[in-house]
């Protein structure tokens, strides 16, 4: 099969380069030189540009046909990368004004990471003139990516490619080995911001990124920021730069882009159009956070409620690039099955789910009204994802809910009594983290469980006031309490954390957002917070005594 557009040629020129696959190279050599003949004298025949792509052991694997300027390569992701990141494969095509290699070669040439690039003058007889060839080099100090080559005479050119590829091999491999664990399996990403916000904002956006990334236990390998006057629709960061990125990853051994900014449907399948590597957004990475994370059925059934949802509108194509945009960290989640089903069948899923979701919510309901009709006060934990709440809570109850310093450590919704003096107690209710910018799909599926929060006589707003964004952190919190319709609910302001920073800021501080100081880790400081709740819940009854 000859891959390119082959409208206009005889049944005789096609079977002429289809002859092209019974030949077999040596391994040591690039190309042999009757072959290259071969090649310009079809290609100055056709006046187009004739391209082979071959692997190490000789075997020709396409022959491609473009036009006098270009020609396309064809879909290589079913050759795998080595451990030294290379394809094994090689691109040899002719060019008939007997120009160097383009910048689209050199481009095609680090995206599809492949041994070297070949290109062979057309001369006026139809004879090999000069070659031009590039290779990968390993990192270095001066960013140089490749190193480019030329031969006067095809019939001079004296490598023995099989000793070269080796060496080439090892020294890729060993630069990979020392900034990579290649023996690491996790996903190793590189972190994007593409903003119209100032630096200082968009550096934040990447901090917390960086945490949702150790969150899903991925290495993050570098961070990259763009400011732009106007964001890309198509690609959302100039196509130019993505080129760069994605050159950039690959060299490094990065196998996944995770983007700050939350990308369009048509975004998505763009950038993941350009490279094998996977491509995902905030959301996503979050909504992965939340598959690992879920362990009752409440949970798990919510998160592949918002998964399907998110998935929906990306649902217009099939195969490896499919795989490529939605595969998740590791392939986690509803994973490529589902992806490759049609809409249909995710609608019904939806359905099901939701269904499931309300049937749920019920047993909910009556658990909670066997909890009103005690008559016992209900206190509700919200707060930014590590803020310290299931800390908090264990602490308080003396309970043990798992706690942990990543974000979103815990999904589920945990319930406590909390006793006081004279036979009095509270039910304290722990509820998933809240961060910024929250997808609105996980907002929807988590509705339910935040069904908790209606109940409550007051919320324990919890506070990481050590972290140096947590103003931005209480507004967001409050943003999301106005979107479920909870903010009416009195809150109680408290500051967690307060011995991770010097002693003389905590007074001033609460001062000025009146809230209450604590350290869940100190038991010693919760006076102020349990008289507070006693106030709050039995405040009338206390002062008549």
């Amino acid at each position: 099969m000859i891959y390119g557009n082959t409208t206009g040629l005889k049944s005789s020129q096609v079977k002429a380069l289809e002859r092209i696959y019974q030949r077999r190279l040596p391994t040591g050599e690039v190309i042999t030189p009757e072959l290259a003949r071969y090649l310009t004298e079809q290609s100055r025949e056709l006046r187009r540009q004739i391209g082979l792509i071959i692997d190490r052991s000789g075997e020709v694997k396409y022959v491609i046909l473009g036009d006098d300027r270009e020609l396309v390569i064809p879909d290589l992701t079913g050759f795998g990368l080595g451990r030294s990141g290379l394809r094994s494969l090689r691109c040899i095509h002719t060019h008939l004004k007997g120009e160097p290699l383009s910048q689209d070669d050199l481009n095609d040439l680090a995206l599809l990471r492949l041994d070297m690039m070949v290109s062979i003058a057309v001369g006026e007889d139809g004879l090999p003139g000069p070659t031009h060839y590039a290779h990968l080099i390993p990192p270095n100090p001066s960013g140089q990516i490749h190193l480019l080559h030329n031969v006067p005479s095809i019939y001079n050119w004296d490598l023995d490619f099989a000793a070269f590829i080796r060496a080439l091999d090892s020294e890729l491999e060993q630069s990979r080995s020392e900034t990579v664990d290649l023996g690491d399996k996790r996903e190793k990403a590189i972190l994007l911001s593409v903003t119209q916000a100032s630096l200082r904002e968009a550096e934040d956006g990447l901090d917390e990124l960086a945490e949702l990334a150790r969150t899903a236990d991925v290495v993050v390998l570098e961070r990259i920021t763009q400011r732009s006057r106007k964001l890309n629709p198509r690609t959302l960061i100039g196509e130019g730069k993505l080129k760069e990125v994605v050159i950039s990853a690959l060299h490094k051994g990065a196998t996944l882009l995770v983007f700050d900014q939350d990308l369009s449907p048509v975004q998505a399948r763009t950038i993941a159009a350009m490279t094998d590597l996977k491509v995902i957004d905030r959301s996503q990475l979050i909504l992965d956070i939340f598959a690992r994370r879920a362990h009752t059925l409440d949970g798990k059934v919510q998160v592949e409620l918002a998964q399907l949802k998110y998935l929906l509108p990306r649902l217009s194509g099939k195969g490896t690039a499919m795989s490529r945009l939605m595969g998740g960290i590791g392939g986690r989640g509803p994973g490529e099955t589902k992806l490759e089903t049609d809409r249909r069948r995710i609608r019904d899923r939806i359905t099901r789910l939701e269904k499931q979701l309300a049937s749920l919510s019920k047993g909910r309901l009556q658990r909670r009204q066997k909890r009103i009709k005690t008559g016992v006060p209900i206190v509700s934990i919200v707060g930014y994802t590590n803020a310290g709440k299931s800390t908090l809570l264990n602490a308080l109850t003396q309970s043990e809910v798992f706690t942990e310093d990543l974000l979103f450590a815990t999904l589920d919704t945990s319930t406590r009594r909390l006793r006081f003096p004279r036979e009095r107690e509270v039910i304290i209710t722990d509820t998933v983290g809240f961060i910024r910018q929250l997808p609105k799909s996980l907002l929807g599926a988590f509705k339910a469980t935040l069904e908790e929060l209606v109940d409550a006589h007051f919320l324990l707003h919890v506070v990481d006031i050590s972290n140096p964004r947590f103003e931005e952190q209480i507004r967001a919190v409050d943003r999301i309490l106005q979107d479920l319709d909870l903010h009416e609910i009195h809150k109680i302001l408290v500051f967690n954390k307060i011995d991770l920073i010097p002693a003389e800021e905590v007074a001033p501080f609460c001062r000025r957002f009146d809230a209450i100081a604590v350290s869940a880790c100190l038991r010693e400081t919760f006076a102020d917070l349990l008289r507070e709740i006693e106030e709050r819940c039995w405040g009338e009854e206390i002062r008549g005594h």
